[in-house]
């Protein structure tokens, strides 16, 4: 792995995508505050293993699939592996989060798209910095400009913009780019 940041860990976007899905758990409820908990550490665990040797801050696009979290007609192994450690099914897990997610936890940005048409939104965001240099996160708003105070992230193409631009076979709908934050 080589590294563009200080960090050059993955803890700050695996924690974003966990909170994410956790947030559904406890939203939709029947899942009480120790098995969230559970499931959220079982998540990072099993989220840094599999992404160890996937994980490329010089090159965020590279290993971008495997590191996609994606839940449609059949549900992401890996979720399940972290619902089936609290005691659940996969069909009440299916209740539980969106029944059409996918969530790419990338270097430097995690982001996801409910619905196969729906829009992508940015969970979070930070830039690379040279070495020796903190990390710093950013949240843009809805407008793409980044919040007073914040460092300018670079314009390259991402992942999914590229998805988006390259990868449709069919017209794409509009697609609004939004920030969540916590």
């Amino acid at each position: 792995m080589h590294t563009l940041c200080a960090r050059g860990t993955m803890k700050p976007e695996i924690n974003a995508a966990v909170g994410f899905l956790s947030r559904f758990l406890r939203v939709k409820g029947h899942v009480n505050d120790r098995q969230v908990q559970t499931f959220n550490q079982s998540l990072q665990d099993i989220l840094s293993e599999q992404y160890k040797h996937h994980w490329f801050p010089d090159r965020p696009c590279k290993g971008s699939g495997y590191r996609c979290i994606r839940i449609n007609h059949k549900m992401d192994p890996l979720v399940g592996q972290a619902g089936q450690r609290i005691g659940l099914t996969i069909q009440q897990l299916y209740l539980l989060l969106p029944s059409e997610l996918t969530l790419w936890v990338d270097p430097f940005e995690v982001s996801y798209r409910i619905g196969e048409d729906g829009s992508i939104c940015v969970l979070y965001e930070s830039q690379p910095c040279p070495v020796g240099m903190p990390s710093m996160a950013t949240a843009s708003s809805p407008s793409g400009n980044i919040g007073s105070g914040g460092p300018m992230v670079d314009s390259h193409i991402s992942c999914k913009e590229e998805l988006m631009v390259l990868g449709r076979s069919s017209p794409s709908k509009a697609y609004n780019m939004m920030t969540v934050s916590s």
